[in-house]
């Protein structure tokens, strides 16, 4: 079992930015690939990033290329997302997912991930 916490969310003004954090505890942190998530009002949760294990390759939604940064702390158990440049179509709540390492790659739909945070809620003004 993982539990996830995820932290840093709020209310920006559409160019600024925010960093989103996800706390793991539970199994070995360092076995997991992480991915971020988010979800509107009225939409499905749609993928926006994600990264190996190992913290090399990663793999970004078209829409945030560019802009965010997904990064991990294996030794403090940690996944962060710096959101740069944001948008007011940014607004979601963010979740953070975890998954077993597996051959196939990139993990981009939410039935791929085990685990869930509560998630964050981020609000971009225009």
């Amino acid at each position: 079992q993982v539990q996830l916490v995820e932290s840093g969310g709020g209310l920006v003004q559409a160019g600024g930015s925010l960093r989103l954090s996800c706390a793991a505890s539970g199994r070995t942190f360092g076995n997991y690939r992480m991915g971020w998530f988010r979800q509107a009002p009225g939409k499905e949760r749609e993928f926006v990033a994600a990264i190996t294990w190992s913290g090399g390759p990663t793999y970004y939604a078209d829409f945030v290329k560019g802009r965010f940064t997904i990064s991990r702390d294996n030794a403090k158990n940690t996944v962060s997302l710096q959101m740069n440049s944001l948008k007011p179509e940014d607004t979601a709540v963010y979740y953070c997912a975890a998954r077993l390492a597996t051959p196939a790659w990139p993990n981009t739909t939410p039935r791929e991930y085990d685990y869930w945070g509560q998630g964050t809620q981020v609000t971009v003004s225009s």
